[in-house]
């Protein structure tokens, strides 16, 4: 058994891989990266920019594309969409193992829509009607206009990965968005079948103590240097704190009778950015059950070598909170900090969605399409 199974086995944590790649699909890599104990995959434009830039495993099928009259981004789609059915029917066994638990890809929508709530709610559907797989999930981005879609897909049953998000305040309404799509899709359909419908809320973790690290050494007293590399831990923490009241009280009580299942804390970002800090530490100090923790290979490997087999992530949730407020009080606004990190999130999304689409058409020409 790896850390990777005891992780799960344990602990009730699920080590999903943060990368997709058509190359390791067809080499066997992400095959073994299941073996090992990987139970689900997330991916991203950055990761899909990486992915199709990086590789010619996708030139005949862009060539394909291009001859039959698509354009570059229609190409684009079809080849991710490919690639993420392939990994789907990859993890299927793990799926159906885990009674629907586990077992899932995340595909996200274009950046683009992350300010359109109705577009996003189309293109999600089509999404989930092109793929068609039940262990799929479809990535929405955490934004005002985000949560407002993602309320409206679960109450049109379809599983969803909120992601991009930050902070406490923006954490709370996309739980309070699953829970009333649950409540709508309930109140439609008596029938309505709630188990079928899953959820993971992506937390992003080290972009949190690269901002407020920045924000502290910037305040530079003797109190505020003390605090950095504590913030992005404390947050979850707290976040978890948060899932545990929210996902434990009578009105989801109401919703687990009719056999819903919790929207799971998914801690992202959780390679470690600064070299001075544990290669480990979002991995290590993030454990419990009805959590998810997508890892890009590299922190995945550092974690079966030397990763933290413990139940840590509710250890000390008064002393979480209490870290937060020393940091507010040396003068670093956290909310400002989600905001800021939420708008360069997107940012960084739409340049790699940008940058995949102009390498695209430049392959195509080079390709002679």
């Amino acid at each position: 058994m790896t850390a990777l199974h005891e992780l799960h086995d344990r602990f009730g944590q699920s080590p999903w891989l943060d990368n997709l790649r058509r190359d390791w699909l067809r080499d066997g890599q992400l095959a073994d990266w299941i073996g090992r104990g990987v139970r689900g995959v997330t991916s991203n434009p950055s990761i899909f920019q990486k992915a199709l830039a990086g590789s010619d495993a996708y030139d005949d099928q862009f060539r394909s594309l291009l001859a039959e009259g698509h354009t570059v981004e229609e190409s684009y789609w079809a080849m991710a969409r490919a690639d993420i059915a392939e990994a789907l029917d990859l993890l299927a066994p793990v799926h159906r193992a885990s009674g629907g638990a586990d077992g899932f890809v995340s595909l996200e929508l274009a950046p683009d829509l992350a300010a359109e709530t109705d577009r996003s709610v189309t293109a999600a559907l089509d999404l989930r009607r092109e793929i068609d797989r039940s262990n799929l999930m479809v990535k929405v981005p955490g934004t005002v206009e985000g949560v407002a879609a993602v309320r409206r897909l679960v109450a049109a049953g379809t599983s969803v990965n909120v992601t991009l998000i930050f902070g406490l305040d923006r954490y709370a309404q996309v739980m309070e968005a699953y829970l009333a799509g649950l409540e709508e899709l309930a109140a439609d359909d008596a029938d309505a079948d709630l188990s079928s419908v899953h959820g993971v809320a992506s937390f992003f973790v080290s972009r949190v103590d690269n901002e407020v690290d920045r924000r502290l050494t910037d305040i530079g007293t003797d109190r505020a240097l003390a605090l950095r590399g504590q913030a992005a831990v404390a947050n979850a923490q707290v976040a978890y704190a948060n899932f545990q009241s929210t996902f434990g009280g009578p009105r989801w009580a109401a919703l687990a009778a009719r056999g819903a299942t919790v929207q799971r804390p998914l801690w992202a970002s959780t390679s470690t950015k600064n070299p001075t800090y544990s290669s480990t530490l979002y991995v290590d100090t993030l454990i419990g059950p009805d959590t998810v923790n997508t890892m890009p290979e590299a922190t995945l490997e550092a974690f079966e070598v030397g990763g933290t087999l413990a139940r840590t992530v509710d250890v000390d949730p008064d002393g979480a909170r209490r870290t937060l407020e020393s940091i507010a009080d040396v003068g670093v606004d956290l909310a400002d900090v989600a905001q800021v990190l939420e708008r360069d999130g997107v940012e960084l999304f739409s340049v790699a969605h940008v940058e995949l689409l102009a390498g695209l058409a430049a392959k195509a020409t080079a390709l002679g399409g």
